[in-house]
């Protein structure tokens, strides 16, 4: 009978330890999922802020933030076709540029805004699908329409778009450009456009998806 009572007792006690293992591993697990959420919470920056340390481009109708080494454009310097414009630039000239053109085509859709925006690329350019993202707006996210493109630069006059919404590069013939266009309509249905042009390689992805996300229409 005794050693009944003490097989028991170890099974018991064997059923306890299991429960306990199990409840620690569920507690920890819980644990660092919290933390994980709160890390993420932390770090995520919302659509439409300005990452610390960063410039603005304001225009009445969309504002951009733009990295710190680029230069904001005086309206005696930037395209007349720009509302608002920064560049990059290295000692082979300028390398980089964010523009925002308003209300440059007649549109009755977000689609077509995107449409609109496309013509000012460069002849010979590769040009990507629409793609639907959302951007900061006065009451909560809005519609709009993200296209990217690459082209081969030509020269300073011819192959970047100088002259055109998109304004100009001028690093030396052959380069390869990369893209992005974000165009919508805004609170008055009239048309946006923020466009990022740089030299391949000169401007990160992270930094691209900073400038993106900042974007806000008014």
């Amino acid at each position: 009978m005794t050693g009944t009572n003490e097989k028991t007792t170890k099974r018991l006690r064997a059923s306890a330890a299991a429960g306990r293992r199990a409840y620690a591993s569920a507690s920890a697990s819980a644990a660092l999922a919290t933390l994980l959420l709160a890390a993420g919470c932390g770090s995520k920056a919302g659509a439409g802020e300005v990452p610390e340390g960063w410039g603005t481009l304001r225009t009445p109708a969309v504002t951009v933030a733009h990295p710190p080494a680029f230069e904001v454009q005086g309206a005696g310097e930037r395209s007349k076709y720009n509302a608002a414009a920064a560049t990059l630039s290295d000692e082979s000239g300028t390398i980089g540029m964010i523009t925002v053109q308003l209300d440059f085509t007649d549109a009755d859709s977000v689609e077509e805004a995107a449409i609109g925006a496309e013509a000012g690329v460069a002849l010979g350019s590769t040009l990507g699908k629409q793609e639907e993202i959302r951007v900061a707006g006065p009451d909560g996210d809005e519609e709009a329409r993200r296209v990217t493109f690459e082209f081969t630069q030509k020269d300073s006059a011819e192959g970047s778009g100088a002259g055109t919404p998109g304004g100009a590069l001028d690093p030396k013939a052959g380069t390869r450009v990369a893209g992005v266009i974000v165009a919508g309509l805004d609170a008055d249905d009239r048309t946006y456009a923020v466009r990022i042009d740089a030299v391949k390689g000169k401007l990160g992805k992270g930094d691209l998806k900073k400038i993106i996300d900042s974007i806000t229409v008014k």
